[in-house]
C-alpha cells in the first residue's frame, strides 16, 4: 500500500503525476485559495506526508491531529509557518527547498530596488492615467542606484547573490550579520558594520534574514529614524521583520524616502492596507521566487524530500 500524501494547493500536472507514482495523493485542488484550517486538520489525520505552502499554518494544534505523519515538505525556503519544535517532538521531519530559488529571488530583489528608486510603478501609472502633459526636467525624478551606499542585513545565499548584482552597479556595500563573514568580505569587497551604523549611512537597506521571535519588528520607528531621509527600505524576506505601522508613519512624515515590499505581516494583505495608498511604496504579492522554472524546481524538490523520508529513510533538506 502506498503512503498517503496531502498536497495543500493545486500544482502542475507533472508534479501530481510524479507524486502519484509513489503516493496515494490527496489534494486541495484550488490554485488560489489556501486549504481551510478545518479541512487541513481533518485530512492530516489520514496521511504519512504533507506538502504545504508558507501560507499554511502548521501549528501545534494541527500537528496534534496527525496520527501517522512522518514528514512535512514546505514548498519554500522559510519555514516560520510550521511549529518545527512541535513537529520534532512528534518525530516528524520538516524539510524545505534551499538553494534553488536563490538567484531568482536575488533578481526580483534588485528589480524591486530599481523600481522603487526610479519610481517606475508611479511613472507607469502616471502615463496610463493620461497625466503626462509635457516633459519636465524634474518630473518623477528618483534616486540613483549606481555608486550608492547599500546596507545588507543578513548574509545567506540570497544576500550573497544580491551583492553580486549590486557590485555590477558599483555600489558601496556594507553588511550586518550576527557573525562576521571575513571570507565573504574578501570575496565581494564588502565590509561589516554594526546595525546602527549601517542604518545611519546607507542609501538602500535590504533585508535578508529569517523571521524569528527575536527578529520580529527589527525595523521599527527607532530604526527608521536612524536612516537617511533619502533612504529606501527593501524587504523580500519576511513581513514580520518590519513594523508596518511605523513604516507607514515614517513614509508619511518623510523620515525615509520610500519602500519596496514583496512581503507583509499578514498575507494576503487587504486592499485597504494603508501602505498600498502611498505612491512611494512599491508593493508585490510575495513573488520573490516566482519564475516558472524556479517554482517548478521547488515543487519537484518537495516531492523528492517526502520520497527520501518515506522510502529511503534519508532526510534531504531537513531544517
Amino acid at each position: 500500500m502506498k503512503p498517503k500524501l496531502l498536497i495543500t494547493r493545486k500544482l502542475p500536472e507533472e508534479i501530481i503525476d510524479k507524486a502519484e507514482k509513489n503516493f496515494e495523493v490527496i489534494i486541495w485542488d484550488n490554485e488560489l485559495t489556501p486549504i481551510p484550517d478545518e479541512v487541513l486538520s481533518e485530512k492530516i489525520e489520514q496521511v504519512d506526508g504533507l506538502l504545504c505552502l508558507l501560507t499554511d499554518n502548521i501549528n501545534k494544534e494541527v500537528l496534534n491531529r496527525a496520527k501517522n505523519l512522518k514528514v512535512i515538505a514546505n514548498l519554500a525556503v522559510g519555514f516560520d509557518n510550521i511549529d518545527v519544535n512541535s513537529a520534532k517532538r512528534k518525530g516528524i521531519i520538516v524539510t524545505n527547498t534551499p538553494g534553488v530559488l536563490t538567484d531568482t529571488t536575488a533578481d526580483l530583489t534588485f528589480g524591486l530596488m530599481l523600481a522603487t528608486a526610479r519610481r517606475m510603478v508611479e511613472a507607469n501609472n502616471f502615463i496610463k492615467k493620461g497625466e503626462w502633459g509635457s516633459w519636465s526636467p524634474f518630473q518623477l525624478t528618483g534616486n540613483d542606484v549606481h555608486n550608492a551606499k547599500l546596507g545588507v542585513i543578513g548574509m545567506g545565499r540570497i544576500a550573497q547573490a544580491f551583492i553580486k548584482r549590486a557590485k555590477g552597479f558599483d555600489m558601496d556595500i556594507c553588511y550586518f550579520n550576527r557573525s562576521r563573514k571575513i571570507r565573504l568580505e574578501e570575496k565581494f569587497g564588502i565590509y561589516f558594520k554594526p546595525l546602527e551604523d549601517l542604518l545611519i549611512t546607507s542609501d538602500f537597506i535590504c533585508l535578508f534574514i529569517p523571521y524569528t521571535k527575536d527578529s520580529h519588528h527589527m525595523i521599527s520607528m527607532a530604526e527608521l529614524q536612524k536612516m537617511k531621509k533619502n533612504a529606501i527600505l527593501i524587504n523580500t524576506a519576511r513581513g514580520g521583520l518590519v513594523d508596518e505601522k511605523a513604516l507607514y508613519k515614517a513614509l508619511i512624515d518623510k523620515v525615509i524616502s520610500g519602500a519596496g515590499l514583496d512581503v507583509f505581516e499578514n498575507e494576503p494583505i487587504n486592499s485597504d492596507n494603508s501602505l498600498l495608498n502611498l505612491s512611494n511604496v512599491v508593493s508585490l504579492p510575495h513573488i520573490g521566487s516566482a519564475s516558472e522554472k524556479t517554482r517548478l524546481k521547488m515543487a519537484h524538490i518537495s516531492v523528492d524530500n517526502i520520497y527520501s523520508v518515506l522510502y529511503e529513510k534519508k532526510p534531504v533538506n531537513e531544517v
